[in-house]
């Protein structure tokens, strides 16, 4: 069920309020937006035509909806980059030493290069090297809840474009979430000096960018932001914990053709944790490929494409808030817990 205790996003708490009167059953994404409000006649006929022009798009497409069942070696892959996202959440000394609970001693073999911000006005992030992955590692820090100005970034919605200094090339049609944009600005200039010190440091060529929450809304944006500046000599990879949606269909078009849809761009989402269904499609906002949804018994699935309405995949299980679990949202993902609860 649906509670008070969503973590990032005060915009699902609203939903709160109207559930009493809402019953779930009663709720559409045809009739209804995710937080229970009605839309207008008008704007349901085009939802509906627009639905219908998806579900051709789809059929015609066949393999592009598919989705697979990870296997156990596929998915216990991806533990080191979980207990990466967990420590994030941990303040800057911790990282530094990489003394930071069982995030950092199940990553023993992590050294790093630099860590900074202060988890209000700039999120916390680290940069290292894994020695055992051949990789340097770029964390984020998702929202904790005891922050105020974290929440306010995750309600700050309004669509803009990327900056052009920070991004060149970047389509005129791409626009962004305000809150998680300035939040990635906020550190990319030192995230990137710390990238580049790690990389000829080290001799390596792999970036992975990880985030849980808004750590990961900021890690894609990031992301994209390293790729762009490092040049084509680097692989950039992202993994992204429980993102909510970060641009309109243009910037998830963008990440698609940038990235390929061959992995480097993951999204894990966890049983019905309803975060990654905010902000609402409804909104002008889209996910990008890469998903990976997290069923019940630890079976991961991939659904291929961008927001797959599959049951087995994050729309189609949380069609609206009031079916979601905000308990979700820290995980577990394949035993591990992310959070700032991790930290000690």
């Amino acid at each position: 069920m649906f509670s008070k205790n969503l973590l990032p996003l005060l915009l699902a708490s609203l939903a709160v309020v109207r559930a009493a009167t809402v019953p779930p059953a009663a709720l559409s994404p045809i009739t209804h937006n995710e937080f229970g409000d009605p839309h207008t006649p008008e704007f349901i006929a085009e939802l509906e035509a627009k639905q219908a022009a998806i579900e051709g798009a789809d059929s015609l497409q066949g393999a592009a909806i598919a989705v697979t069942t990870l296997s156990a070696a596929q998915v216990s892959s991806n533990k080191p980059f979980s207990y990466y996202a967990a420590a994030a959440y941990c303040a800057p000394a911790r990282t530094k030493a990489w003394n930071c609970g069982v995030s950092c001693s199940s990553t023993s073999g992590f050294v790093t290069t630099a860590s900074g911000g202060d988890g209000a006005s700039t999120q916390y992030w680290y940069v290292g090297y894994d020695s055992a992955l051949q990789t340097v590692i770029v964390g984020h820090q998702g929202t904790d809840a005891d922050k105020i100005l974290p929440v306010i970034t995750n309600i700050d919605f309004a669509p803009r474009a990327l900056s052009t200094s920070l991004f060149p090339g970047v389509p005129n049609a791409v626009r962004v979430h305000n809150g998680f944009a300035g939040a990635q600005e906020n550190s990319a200039a030192a995230t990137l000096a710390a990238v580049r010190t790690t990389l000829s440091q080290r001799g390596a060529t792999k970036v992975t960018v990880v985030g849980h929450s808004l750590g990961a809304a900021i890690g894609l944006l990031n992301a994209l932001y390293l790729k762009i500046q490092l040049g084509s000599g680097v692989n950039v990879q992202f993994k992204g914990y429980a993102m909510p949606r970060v641009g309109n269909p243009a910037f998830a078009n963008y990440i698609d053709s940038t990235f390929g849809t061959s992995g480097a761009i993951q999204r894990i989402n966890n049983l019905k944790d309803p975060v990654p269904i905010l902000p609402g499609r409804f909104l002008g906002f889209a996910h990008t490929s890469g998903e990976i949804h997290i069923n019940s018994g630890n079976v991961w699935d991939a659904c291929t494409g961008q927001d797959n309405t599959d049951g087995r995949c994050t729309v189609g299980a949380v069609p609206n808030v009031f079916a979601g679990s905000t308990s979700d949202h820290r995980g577990p993902y394949d035993g591990v817990t992310i959070s700032s609860s991790t930290c000690a």
